[in-house]
């Protein structure tokens, strides 16, 4: 498998897009007045202390303050935490034994803010290079699971308990590092020591109670070429020849493998033009999904999880229902897999696929969306098929969804995605009427509301205007509020 990375660099913004074999997979943004946070690492000062959920909320200097939980303290040897079978520790060490408001603490993002939550952190620091990640606090070798021959891994362990020597501190090797020489490893591992002693050393100008910056990771396109796999790359093009020059002398020290695939790209067409990029973003923030054979999905993403529903649309077969079925939810869980990582989508997801009567075909479904999620660099769990006929499954989500980013909630609806008729309002505004009436002694009454309740209260409703009038004895005038939206009125009396 080979991708084209596109690269479209502007002052206020950069974008990378993964395209493999001519169709849009990924989308990464990154806004120069809102840069990621993931990878950063931080002076900060223990906010608030949670002992009832066992973690603390940390100033980090961010709007919000961060999150931190006791499983993800760095603590001594003697209060390690064992593992519990699934990546995450147990422990009976209060956090309040361990933290206390006011401490400074040195601290590393790990997910980004996301929504109205602040962003998640953690103690036990982790610094990439090229071919390692380096754990300052941890005396633990590890190899990446993707190496798979085990005379690599055993050459690779050998190299990196060499090299660690009396320094300390923990290196994983990165897929990245499968065949790589000796002696480009070590120079790693130099580079990724220098690198900590820089960080560890707190910056003297600071107060006592002032939040530092003591990293900051890559900029977005230097992160990309660092972290996406050489192999994969065919052609790296970026728009902006800066961004380019700067691009180049990064890979040419780091992974000169990749400088020859290096290109700028000067033409007068838009680079997302080339493979229609912008028209799959702008399909990525709509709600359908159309299926090439005439069925669709349905996805709503909010604050708990994500929902899909599959549904078959004009696709009528042309055998029986169950083979309609079963090519329309085969053509889903393919669909589903690329938009999950186009949109970004984290979090639990429950995928509502066609009801299916043959097991055979509801096991072809789930190894169909498993092997599309093989080339997805967030890790996902699949629990299989539900009582009800749901497949449940987890995303990592360490960013924000590509719908967060460009989006917001609307201001007429409130993000619900719904108002109300305006049948219902104008029957809201004949209440109010009542209300008022009842309440107050006025000469008349002017209803100020938008057209669309205008237009009906002078057309379908005027016969209930008029009845009301009589009711109330006390005229009715209407008047249209241009900036008011259908769910909008006011009653004013006069």
């Amino acid at each position: 498998m080979s991708d084209e990375i596109l690269v479209n660099v502007t002052p206020q913004e950069t974008r990378v897009a993964v395209v493999e074999n001519g169709l849009l997979q990924e989308v990464y943004i990154e806004r120069a007045c809102k840069r990621g946070l993931v990878g950063n690492i931080y002076q900060g000062k223990v906010s608030r202390v949670l002992p009832g959920m066992q973690a603390a909320f940390i100033d980090i200097g961010l709007d919000r303050t961060a999150f931190l939980h006791v499983s993800d303290i760095q603590q001594p040897e003697k209060m390690a935490l064992p593992d519990d079978g699934n990546g995450s520790r147990k422990s009976d060490v209060a956090i309040e034994s361990l933290l206390h408001d006011g401490q400074k603490v040195m601290v590393q993002v790990i997910k980004d803010p996301l929504g109205s939550k602040g962003a998640r952190l953690t103690m036990q620091i982790s610094m990439p290079s090229r071919y390692l990640v380096f754990m300052p606090a941890m005396n633990h070798i590890g190899i990446s699971q993707k190496i798979e021959d085990e005379d690599e891994r055993l050459r690779l362990r050998t190299i990196l308990e060499t090299g660690a020597g009396d320094n300390g501190g923990g290196y994983i090797a990165r897929t990245a590092a499968e065949g790589v020489q000796e002696a480009e490893i070590l120079e790693d591992m130099a580079f990724l020591q220098k690198l900590w002693d820089s960080v560890k050393q707190p910056p003297q100008s600071t107060k006592p109670q002032e939040t530092t910056v003591l990293y900051e990771d890559l900029p977005l396109v230097l992160r990309m070429l660092r972290d996406f796999p050489a192999a994969q790359i065919d052609k790296i093009r970026i728009d902006s020849r800066e961004a380019y020059q700067r691009a180049l002398e990064f890979v040419s020290q780091l992974i000169p493998e990749l400088s020859s695939r290096m290109e700028h790209y000067p033409g007068a067409r838009p680079i997302f033009d080339l493979y229609s990029v912008e028209d799959e973003i702008q399909k990525a923030l709509d709600r359908t999904v159309q299926l090439k054979s005439g069925g669709h999905l349905c996805i709503d993403q909010t604050e708990a999880m994500t929902t899909v529903d599959v549904n078959t649309g004009t696709f009528v077969g042309h055998r029986n229902l169950e083979e309609t079925i079963f090519k329309t939810n085969l053509e889903a869980a393919q669909a589903i897999s690329r938009q999950l990582k186009l949109r970004n989508l984290g979090g639990i997801i429950i995928i509502d696929f066609i009801d299916m009567e043959e097991d055979d075909h509801k096991k072809q479904v789930l190894r169909a969306l498993e092997k599309g999620l093989e080339s997805d660099r967030a890790k996902s769990f699949i629990c299989g098929v539900s009582p009800l006929g749901l497949v449940e499954m987890t995303r990592k989500r360490t960013r924000e969804s590509l719908g967060h980013i460009l989006c917001e909630p609307c201001p007429v609806c409130g993000g619900t995605a719904s108002v109300k008729t305006s049948e219902t309002v104008c029957y809201e505004i004949f209440r109010e009427l009542m209300r008022e009436a009842r309440q107050f002694d006025a000469t008349k009454f002017l209803v100020l509301a938008s057209q669309e309740v205008v237009d009906r209260l002078l057309d379908e409703e005027s016969t209930s205007v008029a009845e009301l009038e009589e009711f109330i004895g006390k005229p009715i005038q209407l008047q249209v509020e241009t900036l008011y939206t259908q769910e909008q009125f006011d009653v004013v009396l006069m």
